[in-house]
């Protein structure tokens, strides 16, 4: 098999899941209990922690560990701006996660006023279709990081300086969860983080909130995680990110490395197929782990299941709209329409993946390309 959706989800790391092995059957304590395992339970979280919001440039006490992106995303936009008094306008942009998009289409019904910023063609937010958008009334500006479709690198510096300039009041809440351990720091209010896309446990991630951001909780109970999220803490899967967030810390520059140079072989040897576009950035200017293609004149989903019979797992976009028959609402944005859209196939790699695979990869779809083409003209 080889996998290349590793934008979908990772591999746990070896290390990552014998930290959660272990406080799962060893450490298996609450922690919100008072007794001497319980507590150290809870200083080893506390670590945990910090080591996570380290990697933001964040303090320890700016993270709240949540169960994955979705939840960070959905906190960061209905509880900053439930904290908030009236209402106003809320501006994202036209690729963002469902996660993120879904949620803004419920604030619309809601009564909030909803905006969409453009992007270009790339995937990249448009900042001057943005800048006309920001009124002295914007409450909350969201914008990934990196886009999990197209590999695009927003320019998330000069978003927060522009939403200073324009409308110094408003939140930025930037989706985070492609870009984490894999690119640098931003200055933002809110920043969303996933652990299963860095090869931890599935059911964690954390929400970094700027000191002095308020933010209403929606879970409500014990009072856990400061108060902003209450319920028995996921001390297994913390501890398991933790672990994972250090294994790839000490080999960052090593795996990235190696992840882009499996990303540049396959797009080398899938250019040489006829009649092949790329979707986003060009190869060195975007997300390292992310390659969107379209091969004209087949369906991706006949040419994905046709891969996937043969061992090679790729996708036509986002897990989460995987099962969701229509157009495709990013690939749109970017005016990829008709039998490119139809054709879109995105490769998302790790640094378990090999230029070997790459070249097998290649052979395959070739192979399954030339065949599927033939049968259509038929």
């Amino acid at each position: 098999m080889i996998y290349f959706d590793n934008s979908a989800t990772t591999v746990c790391l070896p290390e990552a899941a014998e930290a959660a092995r272990r406080y799962m059957t060893e450490e298996y304590f609450n922690p919100a209990a008072a007794y001497a395992p319980a507590v150290r339970l809870e200083r080893d979280i506390s670590q945990a922690r910090s080591a996570i919001a380290s990697k933001l440039g964040a303090s320890a006490q700016e993270l709240v560990f949540t169960s994955g992106g979705t939840e960070s995303n959905n906190t960061a936009l209905i509880g900053s701006l439930s904290a908030m008094r009236g209402k106003g306008r809320v501006v994202i942009s036209a690729t963002e996660h469902p996660s993120v998009y879904e949620t803004a289409m419920e604030l619309r019904e809601r009564d909030w006023d909803v905006q969409i910023a453009p992007v270009d063609e790339t995937g990249r937010v448009r900042l001057d279709g943005l800048a006309a958008l920001l009124t002295k009334d914007t409450r909350l500006v969201s914008c990934m990081h990196v886009n999990n479709e197209s590999g695009a690198v927003n320019d998330v510096p000069a978003i927060h300086a522009l939403v200073r300039r324009s409308c110094p009041e408003a939140l930025l809440h930037v989706d985070g969860v492609q870009a984490f351990m894999r690119e640098d720091p931003v200055p933002c209010d809110l920043y969303s983080v996933s652990g299963h896309k860095v090869h931890a446990p599935k059911g964690v991630g954390a929400l970094y909130i700027r000191k002095g951001v308020r933010v209403k909780p929606y879970l409500i109970g014990g009072g856990q995680e400061s108060g902003m999220r209450s319920g028995t803490t996921n001390a297994p899967a913390i501890m398991g990110f933790a672990a994972a967030v250090g294994g790839l810390d000490a080999h960052r520059a090593e795996y990235a490395e190696a992840v882009f140079a499996v990303k540049k072989r396959l797009f080398e040897n899938l250019s040489r197929i006829r009649d092949v576009r790329l979707n986003g950035p060009e190869i060195g200017s975007g997300a390292a782990h992310i390659l969107n293609m379209s091969f004209m004149g087949v369906r991706g989903e006949v040419l994905l299941n046709a891969l996937s019979e043969r061992g090679l797992l790729v996708s036509t976009g986002s897990a989460c709209a995987a099962h969701k028959r229509g157009k495709n609402r990013i690939l749109n944005a970017m005016g990829i329409t008709g039998d490119r859209q139809d054709g879109a196939i995105r490769f998302s790699f790790s640094h378990f993946n090999t230029k070997a695979e790459a070249d097998e990869a290649a052979a395959l779809i070739e192979e399954q390309v030339t065949l599927l083409r033939r049968f259509r003209r038929r």
